[in-house]
């Protein structure tokens, strides 16, 4: 059950007391609020309609009718179709069947030579089917190459310190040096993705090198034919 507090006897509270009225402050208003309020009222009171306020309203007569906004050509005339036919300059008559052409009529140019003169053919600006010359370049630069080749090889043979390697042997060393690459490469494939101290590292360059080895010794082989070995 709840309890009701009530303040505590005084005599005191017998006096009468002087009502206190607080008085608020003026309400602030703004100086420029009448001209404010004089541009509003003028502006925009006459614009409170869709539009302007006095729009004439249209005849219900003057309804849009089919094909009244497409463009109107001006009509044909005679006098237009005559004039855009005619021509200034009129062409010679057919002539009779009992005129006689004109006679005796020569000229000095030689029509056999002007049908036997060959017409000139215009330079073409790219040309097409032509080597470039860098391509030029790099096969002399591969064919003197090779002829230094054969000239060393040929005083070496002279010398008997050189020796022909035959087809059948040729292929036996391509396919040992293959499965020598095979070999390495399948020992490369089983190394470990992280290299994380110097043998492993060191085993992975060593492999990258014997390989690299043998791929351009498989390129030589295959590249040429004919291979010369020494004897010694």
């Amino acid at each position: 059950m709840s309890k009701v507090v009530y303040p505590p006897e005084s005599v005191y509270n017998l006096i009468p007391k002087e009502e206190v009225h607080s008085e608020k402050p003026q309400r602030y208003m703004s100086k420029y609020r009448p001209a404010v309020v004089l541009e509003k009222t003028s502006v925009k009171d006459a614009m409170r309609t869709m539009g302007p306020a006095k729009v004439e309203v249209p005849s219900p007569e003057k309804y849009l009718k089919k094909h009244s906004k497409e463009p109107k050509f001006p009509e044909k005339t005679q006098f237009s179709n005559e004039g855009r036919s005619t021509c200034t300059v009129k062409k010679p008559a057919v002539p009779a069947r009992t005129d006689n052409p004109l006679m005796g009529i020569q000229t000095k140019r030689d029509f056999i030579k002007t049908a036997t003169v060959v017409p000139m053919k215009p330079q073409p600006t790219l040309h097409y089917g032509e080597v470039p010359v860098y391509l030029q370049q790099r096969n002399e630069e591969e064919q003197r190459a090779q002829e230094e080749y054969n000239n060393y090889v040929k005083e070496q043979r002279e010398q008997g310190a050189m020796s022909h390697l035959s087809d059948e042997d040729r292929l036996a060393v391509l396919e040992g040096l293959k499965k020598n690459w095979d070999e390495l490469h399948h020992e490369y494939q089983g190394l470990s993705l992280v290299t994380d101290n110097l043998s492993k590292k060191s085993q992975k360059q060593r492999l990258e090198v014997a390989m690299k080895q043998l791929e351009n010794d498989i390129n030589l082989f295959e590249r040429f034919k004919t291979i010369y070995i020494p004897n010694n």
